[in-house]
């Protein structure tokens, strides 16, 4: 609905949900169904939509030739801020030459 993701359905059953802009693959179930996905959807980002995502970031719902309808949930990414890996980059720094320090005397 956003553009976000794409979301795929196989000959074989399978469903997947990609990154649109760079087709990095997020969420796979093999053979979700036991033959052709016919139509893949995604929930829309309506307050109703939203109810059913819960704490999830996305949901496909994929219906198959046995006219079967499955829901996706894709978990939210989890990613560290950028704040927080420059403090830890500078305790490793830190960390190393004190630790040099300490194995070499008079090193620095």
């Amino acid at each position: 609905d956003s553009g976000t993701f794409l979301g795929l359905g196989t000959v074989t059953g399978s469903v997947a949900i990609h990154i649109a802009f760079s087709l990095q693959r997020l969420y796979y179930v093999k053979e979700a169904h036991g033959i052709v996905v016919t139509d893949v959807a995604f929930v829309p980002e309506s307050r109703p939509g939203r109810e059913l995502l819960g704490g999830h970031e996305a949901a496909l719902l994929s219906v198959a030739v046995d006219s079967r309808c499955k829901l996706h949930l894709l978990p939210t990414r989890r990613s560290l801020p950028v704040w927080l890996l420059l403090l830890l980059c500078a305790g490793l720094i830190v960390a190393t030459i004190l630790l040099l320090q300490l194995a070499l005397p008079g090193f620095l």
